[in-house]
């Protein structure tokens, strides 16, 4: 692609903290990309990696000239506090957001500028592809249970998606003047920050477009102890989200920590009461026969039997990760506010 006057400057900005095992391949993505190299520049905020992240981008700095490549210290190595300061080290005009945990493909950045030039939409992204994050078959597992709509609900970057206005995008990518008018990313959420930032987008007039010809790799945790670490997170911080926007909350996202109240409540009345006993073993079957007749179908469809024990296993972590983080936060609160 040829450099022409009117295309403007990216400036691709990327949260990094110990990503050896992806960021190589993420900065070779990049410089595989359509829109010109001497027009985009890659702004990685990392928060003092502890392995070798940052040897990994200097070999490739010292290897791949043609395309800039700059490291930023992040020091309070949060993910909303490392976009800010990429952000504000960052000269384009347009503001593509990446993650350390992906690979777009080539024509990502020529299509997210093409968007905004034609007036899509304030804030535009794409979808996910989601790869295992590891060689295994509970990292397989867990990749084709963040995909399943039992997994991710409604979530349509992850689904089958139709271009139109969406209540969130993941990354996205936006134009300069946006973070002046909305205000950059709230640092005291340390997760949810882009469904935040998307609220402000949509609730100051603007629009969040989600273009299917946007796509990129995504790579899913590799162990159910990552999985469950990264939903707690998530859960934990959507309540504190909700607190500030209650009206965004969503069918799917109410579910978890319902089933997970109900699911500790009859564990707790059933040390006494045979009833609630019952009832604990009918919400577990009737649960993980659901869970169970899910994996059966996409083992017979990908004809990958691990997946019969492997979705219900990631699924099930999602949900009680994210049940269980949300009520906790809630408990949190609550004693806080006491």
């Amino acid at each position: 692609m040829n450099t022409m006057p009117d295309q403007p400057f990216v400036s691709i900005i990327i949260p990094c903290y110990n990503e050896e095992a992806t960021i190589r391949k993420l900065l070779e993505a990049l410089r595989s990309q359509t829109y010109p190299l001497a027009k985009l520049e890659v702004v990685i905020s990392d928060g003092f990696s502890t392995d070798r992240t940052r040897e990994v981008i200097a070999e490739f700095q010292k290897e791949h000239a043609d395309i800039s490549v700059r490291v930023v210290d992040n020091k309070a190595r949060t993910i909303p506090s490392g976009v800010n300061q990429a952000i504000r080290e960052s000269r384009g005009g347009i503001i593509v957001r990446l993650d350390a945990h992906s690979m777009p493909i080539p024509e990502y950045v020529e299509r997210c500028v093409a968007a905004h030039q034609s007036g899509k939409g304030d804030n535009v992204g794409g979808v996910w592809e989601i790869h295992p994050g590891a060689d295994t078959w509970i990292a397989e597992s867990i990749s084709f249970a963040a995909a399943h709509p039992l997994g991710v609900g409604d979530a349509m970057y992850r689904l089958n998606a139709k271009p139109g206005a969406v209540d969130t995008v993941p990354f996205g990518s936006f134009r300069r003047e946006l973070i002046d008018r909305i205000g950059a990313f709230d640092e005291t959420l340390l997760s949810n920050e882009d469904y935040e930032f998307n609220t402000r987008v949509r609730e100051s007039g603007g629009v969040v477009w989600l273009d299917p010809s946007i796509r990129s790799v995504y790579f899913s945790r590799s162990t159910l102890g990552k999985l469950a670490s990264q939903y707690w997170r998530y859960g934990f911080w959507k309540l504190k989200m909700l607190k500030r926007y209650p009206h965004t909350l969503r069918w799917r996202q109410a579910l978890p920590p319902v089933f997970v109240f109900f699911l500790l409540a009859l564990i707790v009345l059933s040390l006494g009461v045979v009833y609630a006993r019952y009832l604990l073993i009918l919400q577990l079957l009737i649960y993980f026969l659901a869970l169970g007749l899910a994996g059966l179908r996409l083992a017979m469809k990908t004809r990958k039997g691990f997946l019969v024990i492997g979705l219900p296993l990631a699924i099930s972590t999602m949900h009680i990760s994210w049940g269980a983080g949300f009520l906790w936060s809630g408990i949190v609160s609550m004693f806080k506010n006491g």
